[in-house]
Parts: structure tokens; sequence; C-alpha cells
């Protein structure tokens, strides 16, 4: 973890302890937007010159409690908080819809200071006894703490992905002077780009006389724990954070077979195990075999074909009907074609500094086309999201007319005033119409009463994505990957809306949110409606959040074809001119 990130998680953790200790709000959203700042910022902290209060949100004693950290390691100020806060009662805030009141009450009114004593008291019945806590909240707690235990030994897609890689290079790194990089991959349903991992699968391109070198290499890892077991052909280690990695060495002769056995789900290699048994063939992670004599294993691709199959990506081995889809490709000698990266053209989800965004607008506008981005929409918050500095109807024609002013100084790049707008809790939209009308995007997303019951969430969404002044329906469920369920409408009505109004469904890529999931991907693809893939950017690093918002479409099986914003600019302009042409008529 870095510096801003340290820095940044202690200030974040001191706002949640004084909203516990009741101090007001105007010190607890202080706290919390010198974090943002601090993740958000792209220089350590630590080389920063000049003044730090300086920093925007940073204040002269928030500057000095940083100055502090750098100095000595710790805050003195924070430390003393801690000590009057039980850990556990902080550790109940990662309960979904557990908030800071509720979590305060517990404590206060109940005595509650770990979550085995919460769940103790959600069983007995004792809790409601306490002002406002009735069996439907009760419910909604227990069925809360469930989804967190479920989660609670699995990480982020790209939390799996940063600690894969880093073993990957480490590995790649040749062993012997004037070698060559050593083959190296990383497997599993982290290949399959799951949104959570539960472990890493690695596999090395070698031979048992290089298990040793490995196994010292993957010791002196800054990440690595422990080594629980080295063997001539696998070794398992756990990270500091207690994940566990198995580095299998495979010969060169089974490497495909292996890349195949290793990555696929495990319904999918059962089925594709009994077709080959029904070929009269034997398939395991050495190769394809027809008796003892060796058929296919060097390449996985070999895997496949020679099972009749067009290789199926990594992210679609789920034994979701992808081998049956396989087996017609390849008797059409045609292949798959799922969305790359390559193919985004544009990004329609940002914000700037105007609401909770890290940078300009001429900044994050210089910063989108040096990616090669050839469209984009500046889409900062509307007035409900005051804790992110939500636009007021007037800030927002102002911010329209500065992002206009800046597009047409900006080549080769179209830039969109727009704005997310938040979806209220009954459907109707943060702005009225006559403001709506005169932007040129609009992400229309929910951000409050994401407990909803499902008849009223469907609803909701339907409503909002039937609005004829509606451009796509952004991170339409508001769930964040396991620690928030968010809303649970009934999709297929929302995607009918949606296909109704002609309007686009975003799949929101920050790894925290990965919304839409993969599931409902598929079900937009298949109803024909296009989907959006943006990156929701608050800061320029967000912009490499985008390869998981197109894990997440491949394993939906979306092509270009189904994805807004990999059309060419010309092509997404004119499909912008005729949404606004229908919305006049």
């Amino acid at each position: 973890m870095s510096t801003n990130a340290d820095i940044a998680a202690l200030f974040e953790q001191a706002a949640d302890m004084l909203a516990l200790l009741g101090e007001n709000s105007f010190k607890v959203l202080a706290h919390r937007k010198v974090a943002r700042v601090l993740e958000d910022l792209p220089q350590d902290v630590a080389s920063l010159k000049g003044s730090l209060d300086e920093l925007p949100g940073v204040g002269e004693s928030s500057a000095e409690k940083i100055k502090e950290y750098l100095r000595t390691g710790s805050v003195g100020e924070f430390t003393a908080l801690r000590q009057q806060v039980p850990p556990g009662v902080v550790q109940m805030l990662t309960i979904p819809s557990l908030g800071v009141k509720t979590a305060a009450q517990l404590w206060h009114e109940a005595g509650i200071t770990d979550i085995a004593t919460l769940k103790q008291k959600l069983d007995d019945g004792s809790l409601l006894a306490l002002n406002g806590m009735g069996e439907k909240k009760i419910a909604k707690i227990k069925a809360n703490l469930a989804f967190v235990g479920k989660e609670a030994d699995r990480v982020r897609v790209d939390v799996a992905m940063a600690i894969a890689q880093s073993y990957c290079d480490l590995l790649e790194q040749p062993f012997r002077p004037g070698g060559g990089a050593t083959q190296v991959q990383y497997c599993g349903s982290l290949r399959r780009g799951r949104e959570t991992i539960g472990d890493l699968d690695i596999l090395v391109c070698g031979d048992a006389a290089e298990a040793g070198q490995i196994a010292q290499r993957l010791a002196s890892h800054s990440l690595t724990g422990q080594i629980v077991a080295a063997g001539e052909t696998k070794i398992t280690l756990r990270t500091r954070a207690n994940l566990q990695v198995d580095v299998r060495i495979v010969p060169a002769e089974s490497w495909g077979a292996a890349l195949q056995y290793f990555t696929g789900g495990k319904e999918h290699n059962v089925k594709l195990r009994e077709r080959a048994v029904r070929q009269g063939r034997k398939l395991n992670e050495w190769g394809l075999f027809r008796g003892e004599e060796p058929i296919a294993g060097r390449l996985e691709e070999d895997i496949y074909q020679a099972l009749g199959l067009a290789t199926p990506p990594p992210e679609v081995r789920e034994d979701h009907g992808e081998l049956e889809h396989a087996e017609s490709l390849f008797k059409a000698k045609a292949s798959w074609q799922l969305v790359t990266i390559a193919d985004i053209k544009g990004d329609l989800h940002m914000h700037t500094t105007a609401s909770d965004g890290a940078h300009s607008i001429d900044d994050i506008v210089a910063e989108a086309k040096r990616r090669g981005l050839k469209y984009i929409a500046i889409t900062d918050h509307s007035k409900s999201q005051f804790q992110a500095r939500g636009l007021t109807v007037q800030r927002l024609i102002e911010h329209a007319n500065a992002i206009r002013s800046v597009a047409r100084k900006a080549k080769d790049i179209l830039v969109l005033a727009g704005s997310e707008v938040d979806i209220l809790a009954d459907g109707s939209l943060d702005y009225e119409d006559d403001v709506l009308a005169q932007l040129d995007w609009v992400v229309a997303s929910p951000h409050a009463a994401l407990t909803q019951d499902p008849d009223k969430a469907t609803v909701r969404l339907v409503r909002a994505a039937s609005h004829p002044l509606v451009h796509v329906l952004g991170h339409p469920t508001g769930r964040l990957v396991g620690t928030r369920r968010g809303l649970e409408p009934d999709m297929p009505q929302v995607i009918s809306a949606a296909r109704r109004s002609g309007i686009a469904i975003e799949v929101n890529a920050n790894a925290h949110r990965l919304d839409l999931r993969d599931m409902h991907v598929r079900l937009v693809v298949e109803a024909g409606v296009p989907i959006c893939i943006n990156t929701d950017a608050h800061s320029f690093a967000d912009f490499d959040q985008l390869p998981f918002g197109v894990l997440t479409a491949r394993r939906g099986w979306a092509k270009a074809s189904d994805v807004m914003n990999a059309r060419s600019a010309a092509d997404f302009k004119r499909w912008l001119d005729s949404r606004r042409d229908a919305a006049k008529w």
C-alpha cells in the first residue's frame, strides 16, 4: 500500500470513529474529503513541496496530521480516537446497510461491541426493544451479515489481478544468464474474469530442476507471508493478506493442456472431458490422448480444435452454453468475436472538480485524448448528491457552458456536456426536464434508497429507463462488490424498458461496482439493448479500470457491436443525433 493510501485509510477510519462518537457531520465529511484527495493524488504526498494545505480539501489541521504521520508513522489524535471506540463497532460498519447511526445505536443503547454479540442479539429478539429496530430491519441486517460472511474469504478482481501480475512479473525473469523470459500465466477464476477471487493459480513453463529457484523467488517477494509447501511440480504460498497462491511447474509439451485445465470452471471442464470420452479420447492436465498416444497438449487452442470446438475465450468457460456455441462456430469455420479493450473508442461517464473528481475539465479532456479516446462525456453529480458536491441547477448550467468552451478548442475528440443524474426513490430524476434538455448526455443512476424491495426497485428503474431525455442507465443496482448488495430489481423488465426507449445500460468498469454484473450483461445483449462500458473516472488512475469492465462484458458474451462506446465517433454521433431528434418528437 502506498503512503497516500495508508494516510487516506487513516482519515477514513477517523471519519467513521468521529461519526460513531457523535461529532458534527461537517467534521466527519472533512476527514472523508481528505481521504479522497489523498487517494486521487497522482504523486506521493511525501514528495510534495510547499504547503500541504494548498491541496484542495486539505485544511491546516489535516495538513499537520499528514506531516505528523510522515514524521512518526502515526497520528496521535487518531490513536486517541481508536482508544474511545471498540474495534468491533468499527467492524460492524462493513455490514451493508448498517450505517454509522445504527452502529452507534447498537453500541450505546444495546452494549454491542462486536459482530459475534450482534449475531446473538439479532437471534434472541432483544433488539426489538430498540427504537426504530423492527422485524423488517432486523431481517435485513441478518441477510446482509450472511452476505458479508459469504464474501469474507474472497478478494476483488482488481486486488487479485495486481497480486497475480506481480508474481508473474517476478517469475518471467530469466533463471539463467542470457536466458529468455519464462512463460508464465495466471489461470483459474481470475483468468475467467470473475468479480471476486478465492485463490490464485499460476502456471510456469519449466521442469523440476527449476523448482528450487522458483520457490526462492516466491519466498523473496514482498507480498509473500509463508511458503506452505514446495515440491517439484507445485509450490503453495500464502500472501501476507492470507490469499493462497498455487504455482504449478508445467513441461512445455503439456503447457496448453494445463492452461485449459486450470482455467476452465469445474462444470466446463467436466463437459469437455465427457466430450473427449465420447470421441474415444482422454483429457487431463497433461494433454489429450488416444490411449497412450498424445494428440494435443502444447497449445490450448489445439485441445479445443482437436475436440471439434472453436476455442472459447477464458471468460465464458462456465458451462453456460459455450461448448455448444463453440461447436457451431467450428462447423462454420468461424471464431469467437468478443469485445476487447482496443474496441473501446469513448468513455461516457466521468467526474471533474465541479463535483467529487480530482481534475479540471481541461485536464480530464487532455488525459482522455492522451489515452486515445475519440469521445467522452463529462458527467458530474446532480444536486441530491450533496456529499459529492452535486451541482445545483445554476452550477450545472455554468459547468455545461465551461465544458462546451473547452470542447470547442479540443481537437480530434468529441466532448459532451452531461450529468450523472440521481434516480430518486420513486424513479423521477434529480433535475426537471427543461434542465435535462440543455445537456448533451444524461447518465441516470441510483445512489440512495438502495435497500428498496424488488418491486419498488423495478418500478423505479423502469420509470428512469423510460425517460426520453436519458441516454444511459448508470450502474443500475448500485451494488458494491462484496460489501453492498444494492437493488435487486426484475432485470428483464428494466431491460425491456430500455429497449422500448432506445437507451443503453452501463457496465460500470470500476472494480468496486462492476454493475451491470456479468449475468445481466448476457440478458441485455440477448435483448438487443446496447451496453456502455464506462470507467466512472474520478481521477486519471480510474481510467485504468476499463479492463475490468471489458472482462465483465466478455463474461456476458458481448461483442463490439453490442457496445455503444465501441462505435466510431461518426457512428456514435449519428446515434446521439437520432436520440436527440426522438426526444424532441
